[in-house]
């Protein structure tokens, strides 16, 4: 009897003569390279440094495409918004000390927002390994210390044999559920050294299925099928496994209301008569998700903002479908199943009973009609109009990133993402620079489709660097920079808590000079322009920026 894992998988006659007969001139830096490559990598984002150069020179001689940031953290955003769209393990390409660190941001975004990142940097030569003080350039005692609380997983190659296994490990610890960035460090001297491992072919690195457990999967569905009033909150472990279809065969057959996460956007249809939207920060919504008697939660751990910074009481029992283990039962008592969202949901399909609910969209219009009111009252008509005039312009498949600024907190309640995977956001880690690079990373993955970003004035600063980039590779992306003369969510946040401000108001360029010096088409709009110039920008192919100076106002909390 012959078992899966008692095969030997026999090399073809190809791969044994490249074995026998490897080409000259390779280092340990092709061994990373030709690992990647048989993983299935087929585009590398990075920043070359000096520790780095052996894999850089193999990564020119292979057909890795790169793509070639200005700054390590933006390179990281990039990397992550490219695993984002492409469900793939996005090589980071980086080198020792000060380069590894300025990429510490973008992988806790990652981390956050679970994109498969594999980080790859290079180490001082292996003898100053140890924690030593040996005076190498750009040496730290303990590299990794600094990247362990941030990372899924750290790995180390100490010699050129344990390459191919080192890159294969961690490229599948960064795409098993939950999907995560990973980090992997090889010192110089085993980059440069001669290679004599032979080529390699295709590493075996396929990541395991996360499955639940079936009798956990029997209670929630009897859970469910019994419930008078079922609601579901749809993460963004939804969106990640796939399962957007699964979810909304679910909720039909339960007739259960669903409310999306900010990091679940697009998980649901915006207008189906069962959906609440995204309307988590209102008290409205609130109440309605307290007043379930079974909450299913699939693919969020229910953090601050999901749980309306930490007001949400449930009264019900609550049921947890989630990935990451960590997350179970972290914020609230729940029948937890540790599962990827797609194959749960599979599960509850194949054993729940239908319910009929008539009365069901019929309670979410009034939810939603609630909250409406309650906007309409506050004078936003601006903030509504600008929102409305981005959703215009940008076509349905276009994929949008949003830096952390007050257009941004209104798209997580109020943007139709219209379809899964194609809004993204800062809002896992929260720091500032996201949207133009990671913007940059999207259109790498897909160059068939234009995409957006959006920033703030503060945080258009971080990523100024990057519009040689866009010009470099003619990347077809819309930089949208809403100009309110410094870091305005934190200007209404101080202004609320302290009745003034410090260190919010900001001295900037002129953007659309600026992207002109770059070569980057640049246009100012109005609130009323906005649509007709978003919607040129982001028709004409390659990059482009549109500069929006507007004030606008968040509307108010209901939490406090």
């Amino acid at each position: 009897m012959t078992h899966d894992h008692d095969l030997v998988l026999r090399p073809t006659a190809a791969q044994t003569e490249a074995a026998l007969n490897p080409p000259p001139g390779r280092t340990g830096g092709d061994l990373v390279v030709e690992t990647l490559a048989g993983l299935g990598a087929t585009t590398a984002f990075g920043l070359p440094g000096q520790h780095a150069l052996a894999l850089f020179d193999a990564v020119r001689r292979s057909s890795l495409r790169y793509v070639g940031l200005r700054v390590e953290n933006n390179a990281g955003f990039a990397a992550d918004a490219y695993g984002r769209i492409t469900g793939e393990a996005a090589p980071l390409l980086l080198s020792t000390g000060p380069g590894a660190l300025t990429s510490l941001a973008a992988l806790q975004e990652a981390a956050a927002a679970s994109a498969p990142v594999l980080a790859i940097a290079s180490q001082v030569p292996a003898a100053g390994l140890g924690g030593g003080r040996h005076g190498y350039l750009h040496e730290l005692r303990d590299q990794q210390a600094s990247f362990r609380d941030v990372v899924k997983s750290v790995h180390i190659a100490r010699t050129s044999s344990q390459i191919p296994s080192a890159v294969a490990e961690a490229w599948r610890s960064a795409l098993t559920a939950p999907h995560g960035p990973v980090w992997l460090e090889i010192p110089q001297d085993v980059l440069t050294a001669p290679a004599q491992v032979p080529v390699v072919t295709a590493p075996d690195a396929f990541p395991e299925d996360l499955v639940p457990r079936p009798e956990l999967t029997a209670v929630a569905a009897d859970l469910l099928s019994r419930a008078e009033r079922p609601v579901i909150v749809a993460g963004g472990g939804v969106v990640r496994a796939d399962a957007s279809g699964k979810l909304r065969a679910l909720a039909e057959a339960l007739n259960a209301p669903v409310v999306t996460t900010f990091g679940g956007k697009g998980a649901f249809p915006w207008h189906h008569p069962l959906s609440l939207q995204s309307w988590l920060e209102d008290r409205h919504t609130t109440d309605f998700l307290e007043d379930a008697d079974v909450l299913l939660v699939v693919g969020s751990g229910l953090g601050e903002l999901s749980s309306h910074y930490r007001t949400f009481a449930p009264r019900g029992r609550v049921v947890q479908i989630e990935a990451d283990l960590g997350k179970l039962e972290a914020n609230y008592p729940a029948l937890g199943i540790h599962a990827d969202a797609r194959l749960a949901l599979t599960a509850l399909l194949e054993t729940v009973t239908e319910r009929p609910d008539p009365g069901a969209p019929e309670r979410v219009a009034a939810v939603l009609d609630r909250v409406r009111r309650r906007i309409d009252a506050q004078g936003l008509t601006l903030e509504q109009d600008v929102v409305a005039a981005v959703r215009t312009a940008l076509p349905d498949a276009s994929p949008s990133f949003w830096d952390m600024t007050i257009l941004s907190y209104w798209a997580w309640s109020a943007f139709d993402a219209r379809r899964p995977n194609t809004m993204h956001s800062a809002q896992g880690a929260g720091g500032l620079g996201y949207a133009f690079p990671a913007a940059l990373g999207a259109a790498a993955a897909d160059p068939s489709v234009p995409v957006l970003a959006v920033s703030g004035d503060g945080g258009a600063m971080y990523s100024l660097a990057e519009l040689a980039t866009a010009k470099q590779y003619g990347s077809d992306v819309t930089w949208l920079i809403v100009d309110d003369g410094g870091y305005g969510i934190l200007r209404e946040y101080m202004t609320e808590s302290f009745g003034e401000t410090t260190g919010t108001e900001l001295v900037r360029p002129d953007f659309v000079a600026l992207a002109g010096s770059f070569g980057v088409p640049a246009v100012r709009t109005t609130p009323d322009a906005l649509a007709a110039d978003l919607a040129k920008a982001l028709a004409t192919p390659g990059p482009s920026v549109v500069v929006l100076p507007a004030l606008l106002r968040m509307f108010e909390p209901t939490h406090l």
